[in-house]
């Protein structure tokens, strides 16, 4: 009783097994090849494939030679039925045997495998298969293979079609030749999207104004081409106007901008980048980074204080005011908004409203580290660093320790 449950444990693992390794594809019957052709008496004729479709990753071919009047007993394609998937070739012989033709006649013939019509041309035309691919060097009768994309230089992943070479071993009588090819097509390839195709989406995306705001941009253009390949075939993308990709790409890029990570990590690196920037004393690049958060509608009154510091720095007084009026409506309580503003208004040689504001906050905090007054102190050396003077900067500071 245990061994049979321990029989019947295995055979259950090994389908599950069998069915954890199917590959998501279909054999697809109708671009499958099925010819049949005379071959001379010792000559040498080629035969190509009909178009593989967008996607093909694996190709089973049969080769079976037929004796006068014979007929195939069954199609690959019906065989094929019988198989999920190419895993189930793959596991050895046993699968290249159930391939084979019950059938086939007394002659036999060597056949090579080519990707190229000029290639397949010159194996006619001098017998030599040093361009092939493939070589069956040995007479057959019969003969089952499959070719996969990552295991054979016949099939690569822009292979469309391949020929196949025939030499007759039979020196008195035609031969009688049945070739079946049946392409394997992954479900995902088979929309067109392969490596190249993505790589091309992916670095229009990291050109764009939103990605260039991120300091990592990877998430956000993978959103971008996931939601591109589910929407449109490479082909039904590629014959998109213009000005209709230009859309595309707006509005999912819109949605993955939207999205709740992708939108937190880009303001947390805008920030990163602006406060970079701005030790660095390079105020002209903060300035639209900045910009680009207030018009997002993500700003803070954080964000209105440094552009009204960026704004003073660059001696445009009259944008760092109104900005700085805006941030005050955000949040009144935010004191570098307000420091800055008693800035501006001392640096446009009006004393009197920069007075006021210097006098009501003095014993206040602008951080929680930093005084008002030693901040007042620090961002006077730093204007006068860039060349903007003042004379009250002195009764400023008297007025603050008084």
């Amino acid at each position: 009783m245990m061994t049979k449950n321990i029989i019947l444990l295995f055979v259950s693992v090994c389908s599950f097994c069998n069915i954890y390794a199917q590959k998501d594809g279909y054999w697809d019957k109708e671009r499958a090849t099925t010819k049949e052709f005379l071959v001379s008496a010792g000559d040498r004729m080629t035969v190509n494939t009909e178009d593989f479709p967008v996607g093909t990753t694996e190709i089973v071919y049969r080769i079976t030679l037929l004796d006068k009047n014979q007929e195939m007993a069954s199609s690959l394609v019906s065989v094929l039925k019988a198989i999920p998937d190419p895993y189930g070739i793959g596991q050895g012989s046993a699968g290249a045997v159930f391939l084979m033709s019950k059938i086939s006649g007394d002659d036999q013939c060597t056949y090579s495998i080519f990707t190229s019509s000029e290639k397949a041309k010159k194996y006619v035309s001098d017998g030599k298969t040093d361009a092939a691919c493939f070589a069956q060097v040995e007479p057959v009768s019969k003969d089952a293979k499959r070719l996969s994309l990552d295991k054979s230089s016949c099939l690569k992943e822009n292979t469309t079609t391949i020929w196949f070479g025939f030499e007759s071993k039979n020196w008195i009588l035609s031969q009688k030749i049945v070739l079946e090819v049946v392409p394997w097509v992954d479900t995902k390839l088979n929309r067109g999207w392969n490596q190249d195709n993505k790589n091309e989406i992916i670095s229009l995306c990291k050109t764009s104004t939103m990605a260039q705001k991120m300091a990592n941009s990877d998430d956000f253009c993978v959103c971008i081409l996931n939601k591109i390949m589910k929407q449109y075939r490479y082909a039904e993308f590629q014959k998109l106007l213009p000005i209709e990709r230009t859309k595309v790409y707006k509005d999912f890029g819109a949605a993955c901008y939207n999205d709740a990570g992708i939108s937190k990590n880009v303001y947390s690196d805008l920030h990163k980048q602006i406060a970079t920037l701005i030790k660095q004393q390079k105020y002209n690049e903060a300035i639209p980074k900045l910009n680009g958060i207030i018009n997002d509608g993500k700003a803070t009154a954080l964000d209105y204080a440094s552009i009204g510091y960026c704004y003073i720095l660059t001696k445009q007084y009259a944008k760092a005011i109104k900005f700085l009026k805006e941030g005050e409506k955000l949040d009144d309580t935010e004191l570098a908004v307000k420091l800055n503003l008693a800035h501006v208004y001392l640096l446009s040689d009006d004393y009197s409203s920069a007075k006021s504001i210097y006098k009501k906050y003095q014993n206040q905090n602008v951080t929680d580290s930093l005084s008002w007054t030693d901040k007042t102190k620090l961002d006077f050396t730093t204007f006068q660093k860039a060349g903007i003077k003042s004379e009250d900067y002195e009764r400023v500071l008297k007025l603050l320790t008084n």
